[in-house]
């Protein structure tokens, strides 16, 4: 049997992440590069996916930069396409691209609902269906969802992203179940509040933070690394008996 090192690691395997130009998509794709991941990162941020490809490059790995609309059918598509066309293969999904749209339900718009539904759960599905007979082909596949506390327990004003969650992790459940017999494990993350910009974004009014916090057992709000090292670890040999899960890592917030 391997090492822990090696058991831990993924080296020589190639990656795809959404969402890579900064938050849980950036620190993902730089953590999967230090254990040995060749990344391509998908987004709309030029800027900032070449910023994270500057420190994928730095561990001395490569990087594949694919500019792609997430919000649109063809986006995720093209995205995958590209990155099986550069790398042959993808080894590695992570699905984090997401957005939020928070309002009460009788002040949200159609617009917010569909776009979000687009993103967090569209997309993902796409991006899965894609890369998926690669995978199947070659025996081999981890898929990881990034999905939210918010797809397990309610979350007032969050019914679009809640409802966006819930779904991805019910898709997460009917990948596993169809795609395990064929040696491919696919499982969701569900985090708390993690300081990302759109993190900081909804919840940075210490107004707002304070009655969420006091919800956490743990009494603070997450880093991204702190994701990314349980993506790594689902994306790793260590992980292979593990498909079908969403993983919540919230600070004990549905302890409660």
């Amino acid at each position: 049997m391997a090492n822990p090192l090696e058991r831990f690691a993924v080296t020589g395997k190639r990656a795809l992440v959404t969402g890579g130009s900064k938050g849980i998509g950036a620190e993902t794709a730089v953590v999967l590069a230090q254990a040995g991941a060749d990344v391509a990162i998908v987004g709309r941020d030029l800027a900032g996916l070449h910023a994270t490809a500057a420190q994928i490059e730095a561990a001395g790995r490569r990087c594949i930069v694919l500019e792609a609309d997430m919000r649109s059918a063809d986006g995720p598509v093209h995205a995958a396409q590209a990155a099986l066309a550069a790398f042959g293969t993808v080894d590695i999904l992570v699905n984090n691209a997401g957005i939020a749209r928070v309002a009460p339900i009788l002040e949200a718009n159609l617009a917010d609902w569909e776009e979000t539904l687009a993103v967090n759960l569209r997309a993902p599905y796409l991006l899965a269906q894609a890369l998926a007979p690669a995978m199947i082909a070659q025996r081999s596949g981890k898929i990881i969802n990034v999905s939210s506390q918010a797809g397990v327990i309610a979350l007032d004003s969050h019914a679009a992203y809640a409802a966006s969650k819930g779904g991805l992790n019910m898709l997460t459940k009917v990948m596993a179940l169809e795609w395990g017999p064929h040696n491919l494990q696919v499982n969701a993350v569900a985090p708390t509040v993690i300081l990302t910009p759109m993190g900081t974004q909804v919840w940075g009014d210490p107004a707002k933070a304070e009655p969420m916090l006091a919800k956490i057992p743990l009494r603070r709000f997450g880093q991204p690394v702190e994701v990314a090292d349980l993506i790594l670890f689902l994306a790793s040999p260590a992980s292979d008996l593990i498909t079908g899960e969403t993983i919540l890592i919230d600070g004990g917030y549905t302890a409660l």
